[in-house]
């Protein structure tokens, strides 16, 4: 059986937002008892809590809500890069080492440990010209272990706006602490939520071979 390497963090009402954004919230709706055969919760969260994608609506007014956009950017050859501590913007330099050959999926590992309980603003994110950069070669979707492909402060969203010259995809909010560098099978499919600027994903890792 082929490993599998889980990249999702665990949700739950410790899980870190944005400052503002709505957190976890989770209440039972109905709870197993005499006349009642069922739990069933009621759950209240961005759909940016955790590992998650976002769509074009989420950067753009019009742009495509999750539900429309296409599965196939979510799923297939995919490739790790580590740049641990790289500082505050992932720059094609800190990418070269393993550019040979790249797959249309690529997911960058930026700290030892990613932040899983607690927020902070002191995160890597991708350089714009990154973003370009790794268009240029068929790069179709990309992902990293931090909240956002935009530094929090960025009011512009550059990257964002990058990706969506280029029709690519993205994945945040990955944890990747224990995946070596390397080419994998990506499997993280968002929700066909049709109105909705991202969803939730259970994203995941799959040696090739």
């Amino acid at each position: 059986m082929k490993r599998l390497w889980d990249i999702s963090p665990p949700v739950s009402t410790a899980s870190p937002v944005f400052p503002g954004d709505t957190p976890y919230r989770q209440q039972w709706k109905w709870s197993l008892e005499p006349g009642c055969p069922v739990n069933v919760s009621e759950i209240t969260m961005s759909p940016h809590v955790g590992a998650h994608a976002d769509a074009p609506l989420h950067y753009q007014n019009g742009g495509a809500a999750i539900g429309a956009v296409s599965l196939e950017p979510f799923l297939g050859p995919c490739r790790v890069i580590h740049a641990i501590d790289c500082g505050p913007l992932i720059t094609p330099e800190h990418l070269l080492h393993a550019a040979n050959n790249l797959p249309p999926r690529i997911l960058v590992r930026t700290a030892k440990h990613a932040a899983q309980e607690w927020w902070t603003d002191d995160f890597s994110a991708y350089a714009p010209q990154t973003i370009e950069w790794l268009a240029e070669r068929g790069v179709m979707l990309i992902g990293l272990d931090t909240p956002s492909i935009d530094p929090a402060s960025s009011k512009t969203l550059d990257s964002h706006h990058a990706i969506l010259r280029h029709d690519m995809r993205v994945l945040e909010n990955l944890v990747l602490d224990d995946v070596p560098e390397g080419d994998y099978e990506l499997i993280a499919l968002p929700l066909a939520l049709i109105q909705a600027d991202a969803s939730p994903v259970r994203a995941v890792l799959r040696e090739l071979g």
